[in-house]
């Protein structure tokens, strides 16, 4: 069953970081298998708080997502984005 790993980008404060975080990102990628959704485009808050951003990322299940986002390459790209932004994280089953 489909997996989904959402970003939702809150703040960012240090541009240089980010910078270095979507290089290390990209490269995390890797073989996994990603298809991206959404990546940083217009955006409407209905409800909630605003958010700079959001990307969503499709994986064919959870196990996969998972093998990616806990994958050495990305934890070290993880470092770089939590020292730029706030983000919310969320990985959630598909129906």
């Amino acid at each position: 069953m489909s997996a989904y790993v959402i970003f939702v980008r809150k703040t960012t404060h240090d541009e240089q970081e980010m910078q270095t975080y979507a290089k290390l990102a990209g490269e995390a990628r890797g073989d996994h298998p990603i298809t991206p959704l959404a990546f940083y485009g217009d955006i409407t808050t209905l409800e909630g708080d605003d958010a700079e951003g959001a990307v969503i990322l499709s994986f064919p299940d959870i196990e996969a997502a998972k093998a990616w986002y806990y994958s050495d390459a990305y934890q070290e790209a993880k470092k770089h984005r939590n020292l730029g932004a706030d983000y919310q994280v969320l990985l959630i089953q598909g129906v």
